[in-house]
């Protein structure tokens, strides 16, 4: 077997590979007997059939085999010997890969293109400096919290004259013959898209009959067919006027600040009085603030990184024809508008291979599944749910790292958290603590 590599230039280089029958002979005999063994063919008994047979009839195949398994086998063998840090896979290089005669030839040449890794710098040091923000947490903020929380965990009483926000309950009827009725129908006015239509619910009163024309009000067929349980085409064609008959005002109260609350909110774990309550959500509010400036100077690092890597050429006529060979449904004209975001993509991915070895960074398993929790609390959040039991954040967790995609950005997150925790202790790091407005500000810059 011989190996020949040609000189790298612009990233790109030749591996020639010529094998003899001595480096695979002895695999495809092993082939050709296991076929034998399981070989059923009519006037032999099983394990009986002559090998020139099983040859005869397979070996074509099997020879083709095992010499993509041995190909396969050797160049990656040479590549991590070599230490070549290669981008994509190898590709068959068909102009220098003599045509084959399986039947005849026994000494196969193979030539696969390969494309490298460009050499770069992306290690900062302490003359970058990064800015580390710390929001502060207002008693505004605080006291907005608070009333969330009250509002969350308030009630629905009932109410003698309708205010802006109240849910009107009543029976709606359609002002001409053999019109629709609808008992409980349920309306919500601050709803309705027409004000002057909303204005006509203002101080209604139990028993009052109000007119208005349900399309003109919420001017959206899928609202009203909801309204009156029709379909969304009988509503798009309806213009009629209606009368509701009030039967039912509904007005949402909110929570007293008592311990009630600080219970609904934190469980067994509850605080003694208004002060231990503010300060919690206080903590609360600092611990997801830190969150949003971790982000923030995952942002400002990663900017810093790609700047101290430079615009580094790519082998990008290499890379494409990889992208079209391990991706066979992609359109051409789709790989030409994706391929610049998949350059950038893997100018960072780059970057972080060189930082993760350079700083040791390794992702494991406990990293990954505590990240997956954070996730899970943050999606329970946005429902209203912000303390959730350990384990139903575990389950949850579990049930997002079943999904290969969200495995994979999962991971891609954790190395690169990693990365910038790293990047705290050798960069110059500026600490300056901003109010939440500011922050913003500097978000939407």
């Amino acid at each position: 077997m011989q190996i020949n590599h040609s000189e790298i230039k612009d990233l790109t280089s030749v591996i020639t590979l010529t094998l003899e029958a001595a480096d695979y002979e002895e695999a495809v005999t092993k082939q050709l007997r296991q076929i034998r063994q399981k070989a059923d063919i009519p006037g032999f008994r099983k394990g009986m059939v002559p090998l020139g047979m099983v040859k005869k009839m397979y070996g074509k195949s099997v020879l083709a085999d095992v010499l993509n398994n041995t190909i396969a086998e050797q160049i990656n063998k040479y590549i991590e010997e070599q230490k070549l840090h290669i981008l994509g896979d190898p590709l068959p290089n068909d102009e220098l890969t003599p045509a084959m005669d399986l039947d005849n030839e026994t000494t196969f040449t193979f030539a696969f293109d390969i494309a490298v890794a460009p050499e770069f710098d992306a290690k900062l040091t302490a003359r970058n400096k990064l800015t580390s923000y710390t929001i502060s947490v207002s008693d505004e903020m605080v006291t907005n919290q608070v009333n969330s929380y009250a509002e969350r965990f308030g009630d629905y009483v009932d109410a003698d004259e309708a205010q802006e926000g109240d849910v009107i309950r009543g029976t709606l009827t359609e002002q001409k013959e053999n019109g629709i009725v609808k008992e409980n129908a349920i309306l919500n006015p601050q709803y309705m898209a027409d004000k002057d239509q909303a204005a006509l619910f203002k101080g209604a009163k139990k028993g009052d009959v109000i007119t208005f024309n349900p399309m003109k009000a919420f001017q959206n067929e899928t609202e009203v067919s909801s309204l009156l349980d029709i379909k969304k085409d009988e509503a798009k064609e309806l213009n009629s006027d209606f009368t509701l008959t009030v039967t039912t005002i509904t007005r949402h109260q909110a929570a007293k600040i008592d311990g009630e609350l600080f219970a609904k909110v934190y469980g067994a774990d509850t605080p003694k009085d208004e002060a231990e309550f503010r300060a919690r959500v206080k903590a609360e509010i600092e611990a997801n603030m830190a969150e949003d400036t971790k982000y923030k100077f995952g942002l400002d690092a990663k900017a810093a990184i790609l700047k101290k890597v430079g615009e580094f050429a790519l082998p990008e006529a290499f890379l494409k024809r990889w992208v079209a060979a391990t991706n066979k449904d992609m359109k051409p004209e789709d790989l030409d508008r994706d391929f610049p975001k998949m350059i950038e993509q893997l100018r960072w991915q780059l970057a972080k291979d060189q930082l993760m070895k350079e700083y040791g960074v390794k992702v494991e398993k406990e990293d990954v599944d505590a990240y997956a929790k954070e996730v899970a609390r943050m999606q329970f959040m946005q429902y209203g749910m912000m303390h959730v039991e350990d384990q139903y954040l575990t389950s949850f967790a579990e049930n997002i790292l079943k999904d290969e995609n969200q495995l994979r950005g999962i991971i891609e997150r954790v190395a690169e958290n990693k990365i910038y925790d790293h990047l705290r202790t050798v960069a110059k790091i500026e600490e300056k603590t901003v109010s939440y407005e500011d922050f913003a500000k500097l978000m939407r810059e």
